[in-house]
């Protein structure tokens, strides 16, 4: 558990797991940092998944320096 480490961390999933990340969090009693990207992805090219992580990075920095340690 890399957050009980004191080591921030951000789940990074598609929009197809929206619902079943809510689902999850909320049976745990957890609230968990998440960034959802377009769905799917296992079609993408190397420079569409390139693109996709830097339109999404700084959502992902932002959470990450958000959470308390």
């Amino acid at each position: 558990d890399l957050e009980a480490n004191g080591i921030p961390s951000v789940g990074v999933a598609t929009t197809e797991f929206i619902d079943a990340a809510a689902v999850q969090s909320k049976a745990l009693g957890t609230d968990p940092a998440y960034v959802f990207v377009p769905h799917p992805v296992q079609d993408r090219t190397d420079d569409e998944l390139k693109q996709m992580a830097d339109d999404h990075l700084e959502a992902i920095l932002a959470l990450l320096v958000k959470q308390k340690h």
